[in-house]
């Protein structure tokens, strides 16, 4: 092969950082925010004394009901940069279908904490211990979920299970569309039980 010209080298060279700006702005491309969901009827009237990250541990009770499951991930913006300090929580109801709520006749087992909080560090990662959400009348499994920053809601949604054969009647579900595969997600096993790895992005 010929030997590139001078002219041809420099055309070159000074393509290069065009071909490199374009690569990062690519790789920089916004990212698809986590759908909103309604909050439903059933957010805490008034908080559990025990709000931790811990929702099979309620004070001194432990909860030994549903299928413990891990439910983690990374809360990041649009760009990808982690949420550093933004909090997470989460409420669902007990294996029953009830939850801590006067709404729902306050029916829960006691030892469930029902509700749990977190708040992220630099990494934006947050993990909760929960249960395998259940069914209950009209709804399909799902956990509830909202993000704060500060005095500011980011984003208040719901998980779902991947493959759950209620999905298909959950009208909040079905409503979604294609943007149901962002708050789908699989519980898979692994070695402390159930996993779940739940990514959310939101608008900071």
């Amino acid at each position: 092969m010929a030997p590139l010209s001078r002219r041809t080298a420099a055309a070159a060279l000074v393509a290069l950082p065009f071909c490199w700006t374009g690569t990062r702005a690519q790789q920089a491309a916004p990212r698809r925010a986590t759908p909103r969901q309604t909050e439903g009827p059933f957010y805490p009237v008034s908080l559990p004394q025990d709000a931790d990250a811990d929702l099979l541990r309620n004070g001194n009770a432990n909860y030994t009901h549903g299928q413990p499951a891990w439910v983690e991930g990374v809360v990041s913006d649009l760009q990808g940069k982690p949420v550093a300090g933004a909090q997470v929580e989460i409420w669902q109801c007990d294996h029953r279908g009830h939850y801590h709520h006067p709404g729902d006749g306050s029916r829960a087992d006691p030892s469930f904490q029902g509700f749990g909080r977190v708040t992220v560090g630099s990494d934006g990662r947050y993990r909760f211990r929960t249960i395998r959400p259940v069914p209950y009348s009209g709804r399909t499994p799902h956990i509830h979920v909202k993000v704060r920053l500060e005095r500011r809601e980011l984003l208040t949604t719901q998980l779902y299970v991947e493959g759950d054969p209620n999905n298909e009647r959950d009208f909040l579900w079905r409503n979604l569309g294609a943007d149901r595969a962002l708050i789908t997600v699989p519980f898979r096993a692994g070695n402390e039980g159930l996993q779940a790895n739940f990514p959310i992005v939101v608008a900071a």
